[in-house]
């Protein structure tokens, strides 16, 4: 029997915990575990609360986790619970599948400034994470800056323009909900250093954009390249930067303007003890390299949402790359027995799918790294370490009722109403 612990219950974990369920059979015993009292990472906190499909995944994830040799241990912190050390003389090999849930730093002066956010937190707000319910960004304003090209920037710029009538089937927080209706936003500026050819967003978002009831994307003609010049993009770019094309043809007004800002990097956030406006300079494109041209200007804005990327937190005594924003490791080896796996291990790069190979190449490295019947104590030395430290752990068949407390409270048209707190979460399992 191998034993095996994995850190995260996102994507990547899930799809790990699956991988060695096909590798090992019946030889086999997962532990998942997270510091929340519910599953599946980003798949809840991260997707975007109106892109219900996406969502849908988890549906795998619970076919994996109902099984004999994989369970689900919630609401255990690593660091507080119980430490790395202790998970490696328990397990044979423990995973970190912690993703890259923490914001990547501006890196401008005044980027501390109250009314910026990182998109991480702003997407957790949203999304009813426990970390961000009491983050109130500053909504009455009327101009919000998103910094960032990616898709993220455009769930944001999308969310904060939807009506609630957009929103209805969405399982977006009832807090956010309720902050957004009375939001006075009436400009969106999407910044970014590079040009429409280097854009990271799919067409199926971007198109999104499009299709907003009180809202209409700008596009400045002067900042597209030629039109022949498309040719030579790859076919989903080409659609986005058409896509890009059609929002600079010009569009009968609407109450909020999304107006994509290229060529633009943000130097500075200024403000008298919160954000007013954002410094910005005018850049261009010598090959790959952003320069700057000299040229600023202030953009105003109440607020900045910075959707510039992720990294993985740190654990003491796990090596780490700085520069990367992840584990230090090869191919997925970190030291003996211990392995990183999806964001964890790759950066914030690829999509929920790209996980799957990833942890199947994580099961393969531990078929070849460990061998079976150590004699390491797995599950039950964690159960009764746990217990002796008086840790409320929850197990998956614990999240389903959770997950029926939050169906039987949805608002009406919506999947759920998210409990928004450990304490809430908790406090449904004892009704």
């Amino acid at each position: 029997m191998r034993h095996i612990a994995i850190i995260g219950s996102g994507p990547a974990g899930y799809y790990t915990a699956e991988a060695c369920q096909k590798q090992f059979g019946e030889g086999v015993r997962v532990d998942v575990i997270d510091q929340l009292p519910v599953p599946y990472g980003l798949i809840r906190s991260g997707v975007a609360p109106d892109h219900q499909s996406i969502k849908g995944v988890a549906r795998r994830y619970e076919a994996v986790a109902l099984s004999d040799t994989v369970r689900f241990v919630g609401n255990v912190r690593l660091g507080r619970d119980v430490s790395l050390a202790e998970l490696l003389t328990l397990y044979d090999a423990v995973v970190l599948a912690t993703g890259a849930p923490a914001d990547r730093a501006l890196g401008v002066p005044g980027d501390d400034l109250p009314g910026v956010f990182g998109s991480a937190a702003f997407v957790g707000w949203y999304n009813g994470h426990p970390d961000f319910e009491a983050l109130d960004p500053p909504l009455a304003g009327g101009e919000v800056v998103v910094i960032g090209m990616g898709n993220v920037a455009l769930d944001v710029s999308r969310i904060l323009a939807k009506t609630p009538e957009e929103l209805a089937g969405s399982d977006i927080a009832s807090h956010a909900l309720a902050a957004l209706e009375r939001a006075g936003t009436r400009r969106i500026t999407i910044l970014g250093r590079r040009g429409p050819h280097q854009i990271a967003m799919t067409p199926k978002e971007l198109a999104e954009l499009g299709e907003l009831a009180r809202a209409v994307p700008r596009v400045d003609p002067a900042d597209l390249p030629p039109c022949e010049a498309d040719a030579a993009l790859e076919p989903g770019q080409r659609k986005s930067v058409a896509l890009l094309r059609g929002f600079a043809e010009g569009r009968a007004a609407k109450p909020i303007e999304i107006a994509f800002d290229f060529f633009a990097a943000p130097r500075a956030i200024e403000g008298a003890g919160r954000v007013e406006r954002v410094i910005v300079e005018r850049t261009r494109l010598e090959g790959a390299a952003v320069v700057g041209t000299g040229e600023t200007y202030a953009i105003p804005a109440s607020l900045v949402v910075a959707a510039i990327g992720y990294r993985t937190p740190a654990i003491e005594g796990v090596p780490y790359d700085a520069r990367a924003g992840r584990f230090a490791n090869h191919d997925g080896r970190v030291a003996p027995g211990l392995y990183a796996v999806g964001w964890a291990r790759r950066g914030p790069t690829g999509t929920i799918g790209t996980n799957r190979p990833d942890g199947f190449l994580i099961a393969d490295h531990i078929a070849a790294d460990v061998a079976d019947d150590s004699g390491k104590p797995g599950r039950p030395g964690l159960d009764a370490l746990l217990s002796a430290r008086g840790v409320d752990v929850v197990t998956f068949r614990d999240w389903k009722r959770i997950e029926a407390a939050e169906i039987a409270r949805a608002r009406a048209g919506a999947p759920r109403e998210k409990f928004t707190s450990i304490a809430a979460l908790l406090a449904a399992l004892a009704d």
